[in-house]
């Protein structure tokens, strides 16, 4: 049987067509790390690009534990009843000794997956600092081409993933939850700075004197805070995904949020820095290989290594070595 896929052209035409099918295959094309798949990745990404731009892409991230898969369903459910497609890339933790994703075989979103306006590739993070797939800006502008128009990243909430997301969406949402101790304790990894929405889950039950508390608290320091945009303010606000109260309140943030920034003025001005961000991210993993796979560098790295270790030598004079002989001079 044929592949209906085999050619840039067809695949980027099934996709563009919404093939759930194309759109998949398209998708695990650009997070393979083979170079021959990357060559036709970059081929499939200049034919689709024209048909991207147009989405609302939303950031979200939280402690494990939070509730941002149970929150993104809901949320996505809500959406969709507002007549949007939704697309969902939710960055899984990877196996450090097999690279596999940990949660790849446990169901999620179950709910929001059955509907046919909604897409959820969930993706190992891999070796990307911060927990974030490698490929999921592109992976977020394939979705965009195949007609999603509401594509939300969620990441891991671990490491450095928050501000890798930040550099990728328009609006950044943190979710937070009552009862854990330190109330305040995102400011100490300066995660707030980073959003552009504060979000309280879990504002249900036993927790919901404690959820509000914790939305004026950080409703407070917000002012203190320099916001993302100086077109928006920072907001604080409380939900429940369990009970499903305060989704439509973030919803209208979220466009809120849009039209203070302006679609054509500050959003644009954003994903011009982002686009700015990701080449050079692009050309320094870039020398990063080819440092790595030059054969005179191989042949001199262990040896320098054991000097760092053994205190013969600096890592910055070691460095400088190494660069010297990559660059030949």
């Amino acid at each position: 049987m044929s592949d209906p896929y085999d050619t840039i052209e067809s695949l980027a035409e099934a996709v563009i067509g919404g093939e759930r099918r194309a759109l998949a295959r398209a998708i695990t094309l650009i997070e393979s790390v083979r170079e021959d798949d990357q060559d036709r990745a970059q081929a499939l990404l200049a034919v689709l690009l024209p048909e991207t731009g147009r989405a609302v892409r939303i950031g979200v991230t939280g402690a494990p534990g939070v509730g941002k898969s149970t929150f993104i369903e809901v949320f996505g459910l809500h959406v969709i009843d507002g007549g949007h497609r939704v697309a969902v890339l939710a960055v899984d933790p990877s196996s450090q000794r097999g690279g596999g994703s940990l949660l790849g075989d446990k169901t999620r979103m179950e709910t929001l997956a059955r509907s046919a306006a909604a897409f959820i590739r969930p993706s190992p993070a891999g070796e990307t600092l911060g927990g974030v797939a490698r490929r999921s800006a592109e992976a977020l502008l394939v979705c965009e081409a195949a007609g999603f128009d509401v594509i939300i990243v969620e990441t891991v909430g671990v490491g450095q993933s928050e501000t890798a997301v930040a550099h990728m969406v328009d609006v950044f949402l943190l979710l937070l939850a009552p009862g854990g101790g330190d109330e305040l304790q995102g400011l100490k990894k300066g995660i707030v700075e980073l959003a552009d929405i504060l979000l309280v889950n879990k504002c249900d039950g036993g927790l919901k004197d404690a959820a509000n508390r914790l939305r004026a608290d950080y409703t407070g320091v917000l002012g203190l805070l320099r916001p993302t945009d100086p077109r928006w303010k920072t907001v604080a606000l409380t939900c429940s995904a369990l009970e499903k109260t305060g989704i439509d309140e973030v919803w209208q943030a979220v466009q809120n949020h849009r039209a203070a920034l302006g679609p054509d003025q500050g959003i644009a001005e954003r994903r011009a820095r982002q686009s700015k961000a990701h080449l050079w991210n692009e050309i320094g993993d870039g020398l990063r290989t080819a440092f790595n796979r030059d054969p005179v560098v191989a042949g001199r790295l262990a040896a320098l290594e054991d000097e760092v270790v053994l205190g013969t030598t600096t890592p910055h004079a070691a460095a400088r070595s190494l660069l010297n002989t990559f660059t030949g001079g």
